[in-house]
């Protein structure tokens, strides 16, 4: 995968099926792209993303230089700047990955203005994309066909048809503003994903930990409870940490629970995204900082158990210099509401070593078994 180089290519609904009607062997794009277009060389990646729900959709192999041609494909434009591809990975809108179940691995969400604005970087195709954006996508894609997760879709957006607008660097689409909202995963999740998220947050506090929030989450809150009024959330990260470990691995974890500069344990929710993004946040972490021993737990859907496992047995995983499955744990939903509810009377007398006894009693081994 790191041999590829990876490109950004936009679809509607209807060009995406249409493309597939046609075989599924060409790719256009409008005349005025072509420049762009004959940067495209055999072997890149084009990573197809559908405007309107904001999914990822799929993974084209280009299998030839750019050409022109007008042999119809499409109904909506002629798109007679083309080239050759091979399928890689194809879902369906129901199955593709929306945008924001990546945003803590892709650079073009990081250093906005504001968190909410960031489809200007879905706006024009074809648009060459750093290799580091695209390995996550097509890591994504590839487990969504493996592990299909049917999500509604809006059938008003699904029918979206990008604004277009003439530009001196070409014609450039511009989404319609209610498509950021779309882009929010399934209302049910979401609010399991925040739930969970406030009470761990909550459960830290309450036993006398410092805690910590993903940056991109500290304007949160549930039941009208903002996280940000949680005692003892803290604005800043212990200064120990590098600015590499802390700007792209540490802070965007869940929740932490923090003993002065010392991380107690961390937490990765798994209800809204891919498993295998929490999991390299965490193999990143113990490849940058081998020495530091993070007590670190999966918390997912009591559904999702078998995956978790799997996940953290992973070849990938369990080369590492310490392997996955010695610091990862897995709690269910059902097991840490039900640990919380048990233990609320005490949770003020709660040592170090006591929380962490509590943790591993509430949570499951990922180790493979004999």
């Amino acid at each position: 995968m790191a041999d590829h180089r990876y490109w950004l290519i936009l679809f509607t609904a209807e060009t995406w099926q249409e493309f597939l009607d046609a075989g599924g062997e060409v790719m256009g794009f409008r005349a005025s792209r072509w420049p762009s277009v004959q940067r495209i060389r055999e072997g890149d990646y084009l990573l197809c993303y559908m405007v309107g729900i904001s999914r990822w959709v799929g993974i084209l192999e280009a299998v030839s230089r750019g050409y022109q041609d007008e042999t119809p494909i499409w109904s909506s434009d002629p798109f007679p700047s083309r080239v050759k591809v091979r399928i890689v990975v194809a879902l369906k809108p129901e199955t593709g990955v929306p945008v924001l179940d990546l945003r803590d691995e892709l650079s073009v969400f990081r250093n906005l203005q504001n968190p909410n604005r960031w489809s200007g970087a879905f706006r024009q195709s074809p648009l060459k994309w750093p290799v580091a954006d695209g390995q996550a996508v097509v890591r994504a894609v590839t487990e969504a066909q493996k592990d299909p997760h049917v999500r509604r879709v809006n059938k008003a957006k699904l029918g979206h048809r990008p604004k277009l607008q003439e530009t001196r660097a070409g014609d450039v689409t511009f989404p319609e503003a209610p498509e950021d909202g779309d882009t929010r995963v399934d209302a049910k999740q979401e609010t399991e994903h925040t739930e969970i998220q406030y009470k761990l947050l909550r459960l830290g506090s309450d036993m006398g930990y410092e805690i910590w929030v993903a940056r991109n989450d500290k304007g949160k809150s549930w039941q009208g409870k903002a996280f940000a009024d949680i005692p003892r959330l803290k604005r800043e990260l212990p200064v120990q940490f590098d600015k590499e470990t802390t700007e792209n691995i540490i802070e965007y974890i869940d929740v932490l629970w923090l003993k002065g500069s010392a991380i107690v344990a961390a937490f990765e929710i798994e209800s809204t995204t891919s498993i295998y993004s929490g999991l390299l946040r965490m193999a990143d972490l113990l490849v940058l900082q081998p020495n530091l021993r993070i007590p670190f737990f999966l918390v997912a859907p009591d559904d999702r158990r078998d995956k978790v496992i799997r996940e953290v047995q992973r070849p990938t995983f369990a080369k590492l210099s310490t392997p996955m499955w010695e610091v990862c744990r897995y709690i269910s939903f059902s097991e840490l509401r039900s640990g919380i509810k048990s233990a609320a009377p005490h949770l003020s007398y709660f040592s170090v070593e006591g929380s962490q006894r509590w943790l591993q009693g509430i949570s499951e081994s990922c180790e493979p078994g004999p």
